[in-house]
């Protein structure tokens, strides 16, 4: 029997969906190769989720090593996110760009660490931080009019809303008989299909009949 049933079906289905995007983004070669990684990547943490809801927590030795696990899935996705972004925003060849504003995250959880705030919570709020230079990089290219600017935001902006609901009282979201955590992961399926929306759209379809068949994206790596 499920430890937490409905945490770890809901962590299940987003898995299932992001793994089918990852898939379908891997068709389409004019995508930045980075974007693939980012989904693959946000794919197996929520699969190794479901797991950790299903099965680990029952065990909170077991259930720390296994958050621990999932946390750095989602950095190294958050990593491919901002690898994405440099690329799109700023073309390929800004390998220096992606580094420093990755280490802008990693600068602030070893100085956290360095006086004992050492942990997972404080991992995914530095995280925060590189976030927050996603977020930078594609106001501003909304501002130069970039095709994809305003659907990234959009896709943004839902998944930002998405993570808030965890921070929801249960009695707020008991008229729908799910937990915050839960209503979080099918929050994030559609954050998720507005990101893989947001990629394809801007995209004329002479910009797509004439896209390399390389990978654009390889110039910024996340790791």
């Amino acid at each position: 029997m499920l430890a937490q049933p409905a945490q770890s079906l809901t962590d299940f289905l987003l898995g299932l969906v992001v793994t089918t995007l990852t898939i379908r983004l891997r068709r389409r070669p004019w995508v930045p190769r980075p974007w693939v990684s980012a989904f693959g990547w946000a794919a197996v943490a929520a699969l190794a989720g479901s797991v950790h809801h299903a099965v680990l927590v029952r065990w909170s030795r077991w259930g720390s090593v296994s958050w621990a696990i999932i946390s750095v899935l989602v950095v190294v996705a958050v990593s491919y996110i901002l690898a994405g972004t440099v690329v799109e925003v700023l073309g390929t060849g800004h390998a220096r760009t992606f580094w420093l504003l990755r280490s802008i995250g990693l600068v602030a959880y070893v100085m956290l660490a360095a006086t004992g705030h050492a942990g997972v919570a404080s991992m995914m709020s530095c995280e925060g931080l590189t976030m927050a230079s996603v977020l930078a990089l594609w106001c501003w290219a909304t501002y130069r009019h970039h095709p994809l600017g305003w659907p990234v935001l959009v896709a943004i902006g839902a998944s930002g809303a998405a993570g808030a609901t965890q921070a929801l009282s249960p009695g707020v979201t008991h008229w729908i008989d799910l937990d915050p955590t839960s209503t979080y992961h099918l929050a994030q399926v559609g954050g998720m299909l507005l990101l893989y929306w947001a990629l394809l759209r801007g995209r004329s379809e002479a910009d797509l009949s004439g896209a390399p068949q390389g990978e654009p994206g390889t110039a910024v790596q996340a790791g």
